[in-house]
Parts: structure tokens; sequence; C-alpha cells
């Protein structure tokens, strides 16, 4: 099973979120946090610039964020906002292993 996270953002930060990471830095962390936890076959993490939407997925997504103020990045699972602004690894992992993934060490342990 693979599982594709969207992560939504821009280059510009949002007002509220000035210290945080940029949304293109929260993908690559996103990615090394869920690949070591799951395994790089498990996830993809795809990044996407809202004001640069590219599929009508991500159009849809855009629009969303301007017209609902949503905070960026935003991290979609599976049609669902799992994290907004400063997303919660704890979150995207309940979120995940609700879906049926398994972490890797718990994958082992159970062989």
């Amino acid at each position: 099973m693979s599982v594709e996270v969207k992560v939504y953002g821009t280059e510009q930060l949002c007002a509220s979120c000035v210290n945080l990471p940029s949304a293109k830095e929260t993908a690559e962390w996103l990615e090394a946090a869920l690949s070591r936890k799951y395994g790089a076959d498990s996830i993809s993490i795809a990044y996407s610039d809202f004001q640069q939407p590219q599929t009508e997925e991500d159009k849809n997504w855009a629009k969303r964020i301007i017209e609902e103020d949503l905070w960026y990045p935003l991290v979609v699972i599976s049609g669902e906002i799992v994290g907004e602004g400063n997303p919660k690894l704890k979150d995207i992992y309940a979120k995940l292993e609700d879906m049926g993934l398994h972490p890797i060490a718990a994958t082992a342990e159970s062989e």
C-alpha cells in the first residue's frame, strides 16, 4: 500500500507562519520523517504551490485555501485535511495508521 500525502503552500509564508518553516521545507521534513517511520515505498509526498495549481484536484484545494482562509502549509491525505499551518506528526501518523499503514519497527517485530 502506498499513500500520497499532499502539501499545499506557496513561496510566500502566511502571515501567521512567519517563524515556521516554508511549505516546501515542511514537505521535505515530512518526507524524511514519514519515510523513516513507514518506509519510502509506503509514502509519497507531493508539494503543490496553490498559486500555480497543476491539476483539477490542486485547483480545488487552491480555491478552498483562498476562500476559507486556510493556513498553509496544508497537509491533505485522501482528501482530508490532516494539518494546517504547523502540522503535527502525531496527527499525520494517526491518519496513516487509520488507513492501515504500520510503522516499519512494528512490522519487523510482528514477523
